[in-house]
């Protein structure tokens, strides 16, 4: 009897199996040199935007807003979108670290008035931001907290509306030394998802800095 071809055959599904392992080893090789290349980009990347954060110096992210605003609204009341046009007056205070609005608009519902305040911390580079309409005769409380990266400015809060927890978002985007577009949203789903309920567009009016 010719064994040979028994022979062959078992040394090729031997070759077979071991070829099989060199082909799982190198896959699995590369799953995990991909692993720790993510990770260090990762990395890399959190790393770059913490030294961007230190090295900022953002208590003049808000000198563009000092002046006298012409703005137009599109607001979210009941599931409807309402319009109406507004003035903001913004003055600088404490070298830039400090500043305070008033804000006064004729809506559809009526006659509206507020004010904001805003401080800028250096130990944290965040602003912390509080607010208060014509009839509240108070601040918000807690106050909206955040920053500026580029000219877009992200800031957040938790408030209760009807007696439910919420996150509120206001967006700031700087389009231009005498433009900027601002944005309020509120999440129910911490965060997960947003709806946003007041858009403002401002255009800078002429006149001398306050």
């Amino acid at each position: 009897m010719d064994l040979s071809k028994y022979q062959i055959a078992g040394d090729h599904e031997i070759m077979l199996k071991h070829a099989c392992q060199v082909i799982a080893i190198a896959a699995l090789l590369l799953v995990v040199v991909a692993e720790r290349w993510h990770w260090h980009e990762s990395a890399m990347v959190a790393a770059k935007t913490i030294s961007v954060r230190e090295q900022h110096n953002g208590q003049h992210d808000f000198d563009f807003f000092v002046g006298k605003w012409r703005q137009h609204n599109r607001r979210l009341v009941h599931q409807q979108w309402i319009e109406f046009d507004s003035t903001a007056v913004a003055r600088r205070m404490l070298d830039g670290r400090g500043n305070v609005d008033e804000f006064e608009a004729e809506t559809p519902s009526g006659h509206l008035e507020g004010m904001t305040v805003r401080l800028y911390s250096a130990d944290t580079h965040d602003w912390s931001i509080y607010s208060s309409s014509g009839n509240a005769g108070a601040f918000s409380s807690p106050a909206s907290v955040g920053h500026f990266v580029n000219g877009h400015g992200e800031f957040y809060e938790h408030e209760e509306l009807d007696g439910k927890p919420i996150r509120l978002r206001f967006l700031w985007e700087v389009r231009s030394p005498k433009q900027y577009h601002w944005e309020q949203a509120f999440s129910t789903d911490e965060g997960k998802t947003w709806e946003t309920n007041w858009i403002i567009d401002s255009k800078k009016m002429e006149g001398p800095t306050l």
